[in-house]
């Protein structure tokens, strides 16, 4: 009770009575919380050096960089490596690996984890339900190089799948899955999936315990089954935080990742497993091509930010709310 009355008096007008007058209640407001800022300054450092001074390093997707030479005496080209990038088959069929892996992995992502956080809601039993939680969480703490080679066993020619589809009669004879590029983003989204649902979990539950329990037992009492009590009581609760991590995804959609394609990759699934990031390690970094991978870095970047934007702002529009 006493910490909210101080909460209330720091928020309170008469506190702070010029808090809408510019930099002078802005300067006041971060004295009264100088603890708080004090415990973000690292995080703020570290995002600084890690995301924000690497920034200087895009003027290499301006030049023909060459490692021992100094910034000084770099040839500068324009958009030379951007044009190759975008006349290129090679990058566009790129572009649509990634932006497709990136949909199926985002579609999945999203109604599996709900659909799995719903389903952990409605267990009864506690023992049940920690031992449903536990398991499904386990896979996203396997390294990806430990998953790619599960999944390349299950998919092998003597692998289970293979096994299985022949019991079942649904194939007559063992497939190469990673041999055949055409089913590479399926079994791309299905390992994604395997691996990441659980985790993916959390945040919705966390979600779903917010939401007032008096809601659940009113709704008991009108005779609302538990279809009807998702639909109307657990989903809306969740409504903002889908929307908030929708948008954040939104932003993330060109960044498909990077171990799992390169990993599951093979000479011949390429053609569909390749995506930006294999595209930078392949044919920029390997070659010793640093503009032309610094190019496609920056490209992916901006597009990524404005994906975010315009997410954010169609959200807001919406009346969901947004990121900022």
């Amino acid at each position: 009770m006493q910490a909210q009355t101080k909460e209330k008096a720091l928020l309170s007008p008469t506190v702070l009575p010029n808090e809408a007058k510019g930099m002078k209640a802005f300067l006041k407001k971060c004295r009264s919380q100088k603890a708080l800022l004090l415990m973000t300054m690292p995080f703020v450092i570290w995002v600084f050096i890690f995301k924000y001074f690497p920034v200087w390093g895009w003027t290499m997707a301006f030049q023909d960089f060459k490692p021992a030479r100094p910034f000084s005496e770099q040839e500068w080209v324009g958009f030379k490596h951007f044009t190759f990038l975008f006349t290129d088959a090679r990058f566009l069929g790129v572009l649509r690996n990634t932006l497709a892996q990136s949909i199926i992995n985002l579609v999945l992502g999203f109604v599996t984890a709900i659909g799995l956080a719903l389903l952990i809601n409605e267990l009864t039993n506690l023992k049940f339900k920690r031992v449903v939680q536990t398991i499904s969480y386990l896979p996203h703490f396997l390294s990806w190089v430990v998953a790619a080679a599960l999944v390349s066993s299950v998919l092998s020619i003597d692998g289970v799948i293979n096994e299985i589809l022949i019991g079942l009669h649904i194939i007559d004879e063992e497939i190469l899955w990673l041999g055949i590029g055409e089913y590479f983003w399926g079994i791309l989204g299905a390992a994604e999936v395997w691996k990441n649902v659980g985790w993916n979990t959390i945040i919705y539950l966390a979600a779903i315990s917010m939401i007032d329990q008096e809601q659940y037992e009113a709704a008991k009492i009108d005779g609302a089954s538990r279809l009807q009590r998702i639909r109307y009581i657990t989903l809306p609760g969740m409504k903002q935080v889908i929307v908030i991590l929708l948008i954040m995804n939104i932003g993330y959609i060109i960044e498909a990742g990077f171990e799992p394609q390169y990993l599951l990759g093979n000479g011949q699934n390429v053609e569909f497993s390749e995506n930006i990031d294999v595209f930078v390690i392949n044919y920029g970094i390997s070659m010793f091509n640093f503009s032309l991978a610094t190019a496609a870095g920056v490209f992916k970047t901006v597009i990524s930010l404005i994906f975010l934007i315009a997410a954010n702002s169609f959200s807001k529009k919406m009346g969901q709310g947004g990121l900022y």
